[in-house]
C-alpha cells in the first residue's frame, strides 16, 4: 500500500508533487480505515474571517441589488426579504432581513417588524412544504458578543430540523454534510414560497 506525504502541520492534504510513500513507512500513520473524507475548504474562509465585512460593505445591503439566483434570494417583500444562508447549518437554512441597514431589532419600524414576523410564518410554511422539516430553530444573534457574523445588520435565522439530523459528523467531526447545492435549495424553497403565498 502507498500513501502521500504531507508537510508538518498540514491538515491531511497531500503536498503538491508529493511522492508516493508506502503506508507502513510513514511515521505516525495508522491502519487505513473505510471512512471517506469530506473536504470543505470554502469553510476555511469563514473560519478565518476572510469574508467578514465592515459596515461600509454590508452583504445584506448588497444582496437586494442582485438577481434572486445570484443573491440566493427566496422572496422579496416591501420591507424585508428572505435569503438562504451562505454557510447553512442545514439545507434550507434561511434568513429574514430588512432592506434598511439597522443593527438592533428594537430599532425596526413597525412596518419592518410586522413584515419580518409575516415572512417568518411564510418561511416556516415554505420550508415544511419544500423539505418536510420536522421542526425549526429560529432566532437572532444581536451583537458580535452574541455570535452575530454580521452584527451591523439585523437578521433572523430559520433553520429546518429533522429527526436524526445531528449525527457524528457535526458533533465529533465538526462537519456539516448538505445533500444539495445552494442554488438548487433556493429554487425549491422559492417555488414552495410561491405556493404557500398563493394559499394565503
Amino acid at each position: 500500500m502507498t500513501g502521500t506525504t504531507t508537510p508538518p502541520g498540514d491538515p491531511g492534504l497531500p503536498a503538491a508533487g508529493a511522492a508516493e510513500v508506502p503506508l507502513d513507512e510513514q511515521a505516525g500513520v495508522g491502519m487505513r480505515d473505510a471512512f471517506q473524507r469530506l473536504y470543505t475548504p470554502h469553510r476555511m474562509a469563514y473560519i478565518k474571517g476572510e469574508n467578514r465585512t465592515d459596515d461600509s460593505a454590508c452583504p445584506f445591503c448588497e444582496i437586494p441589488g442582485l438577481s434572486d439566483a445570484d443573491g440566493l434570494v427566496v422572496a422579496r417583500g416591501a420591507e424585508v426579504y428572505a435569503v438562504l444562508n451562505l454557510y447553512p447549518y442545514n439545507s434550507g437554512h434561511l434568513m429574514v432581513v430588512p432592506y434598511r441597514h439597522v443593527a438592533d431589532y428594537a430599532d425596526l419600524t413597525p412596518d419592518e417588524a410586522v413584515e419580518m414576523a409575516f415572512f417568518m410564518q411564510k418561511a416556516l410554511r415554505a420550508l415544511r412544504l419544500a423539505s418536510g422539516a420536522h421542526g425549526f430553530n429560529t432566532g437572532m444573534n444581536l451583537g458580535t458578543i452574541a455570535g452575530a457574523g454580521i452584527a451591523a445588520h439585523v437578521h433572523q435565522h430559520v433553520v429546518p430540523r429533522w429527526g436524526g439530523d445531528t449525527n457524528f459528523m457535526p458533533v465529533v467531526g465538526g462537519t456539516r454534510v448538505l445533500p444539495e447545492l445552494l442554488p438548487e435549495t433556493r429554487t425549491l424553497v422559492a417555488e414552495a414560497w410561491e405556493k404557500v403565498a398563493s394559499q394565503a
